[in-house]
């Protein structure tokens, strides 16, 4: 397999993730990896990531989330599949290619 089929991937970040520069975090380092989609904070304090892209890019953006800007505290990362219509959502931050 080449990597390159894209898939698409919903995250909830639990921790200290809001306040801390996280969202912007998220999307900048997606966006370096090629990957469409968006970041945004939820009511309940976690952070959810929907990105769309290549499965390798995918994979180094999951890690990443667990390590985050300087002063956030990650606890856990929770994935799933998403679909295609979470993806083309509205997000507090997107990270899409020019359209």
């Amino acid at each position: 397999m080449s990597g390159f089929e894209s898939a698409a991937r919903r995250w909830l970040v639990a921790g200290r993730v809001q306040g801390v520069g996280y969202r912007a975090f998220a999307a900048r380092t997606a966006r370096g990896l090629g990957l469409v989609g968006g970041v945004s904070n939820l009511p309940d304090g976690r952070v959810l990531v929907v990105a769309e892209g290549a499965e390798h890019a995918l994979e180094r953006l999951e890690s990443a989330l667990w390590e985050g800007p300087r002063f956030a505290r990650v606890q856990s990362v929770e994935a799933a599949p998403a679909a295609p219509d979470e993806v083309r959502a509205s997000f507090d931050a997107e990270f899409r290619h020019d359209r």
